[in-house]
């Protein structure tokens, strides 16, 4: 009896599977396009036609296996509530991950793709709407930059440490960083408009 070819979702699945084994046995580093088409049972052409690239497959993986950063965004009644919320998320899943895969994502970061990096301003941008609804703070343009801050900022502390991001350190960038930088162009914003 011949085997049947997987296909579609099946083969996917096996394919996303096979790359967490990868990653689990013998890290980013070592993990290999050829090693993960040998542990779903396919070839390596099948990858590539998927995905472009490790990174690019990696970053699929990921978003299998774990639940979007902007999904299921903390509504705590606050600003500052939700800002510490979102950054103690961010920080718990940088520390699931293996350091070797972050040192190795950031190492390929030119491969990586845009909108990759838009899910945290998207994030930060909600919560701020949220803010201005409830009328915390005023309504006022805020760039991709500011808002991707917070979460840029506790990426580079895991990075830098190599250690997890104490309650302390998110709360001094909300509050000593974050929240002042926003009154500031809110303020800035309201003195250009009259």
């Amino acid at each position: 009896m011949a085997a049947t070819r997987r296909r579609g979702e099946e083969l996917e699945r096996a394919i996303l599977d096979a790359v967490w084994l990868e990653l689990s046995t013998v890290g980013y580093a070592n993990l290999t396009m050829e090693s993960v088409a040998h542990r779903a049972g396919t070839s390596k052409p099948v990858l590539y036609r998927r995905w472009s690239n490790r990174v690019v497959l990696v970053l699929a993986a990921l978003r299998d296996q774990v639940t979007p950063l902007g999904q299921d965004l903390p509504d705590t009644g606050e600003l500052r509530g939700d800002l510490l919320a979102l950054l103690n998320r961010a920080a718990t899943r940088y520390r699931e991950f293996d350091h070797d895969l972050l040192q190795g994502l950031i190492g390929e970061f030119p491969h990586l793709q845009t909108e990759i990096f838009e899910i945290a301003p998207a994030a930060v941008e909600t919560l701020l709407a949220r803010a201005v609804a409830r009328g915390e703070i005023a309504a006022a343009p805020v760039t991709q930059r500011v808002a991707r801050l917070p979460l840029d900022l506790v990426r580079h502390e895991l990075v830098i440490t190599h250690e997890p991001v104490p309650d302390h350190v998110l709360a001094e960038i909300v509050d000593d960083i974050f929240l002042p930088l926003i009154r500031a162009r809110r303020d800035a914003h309201n003195r250009m408009k009259k």
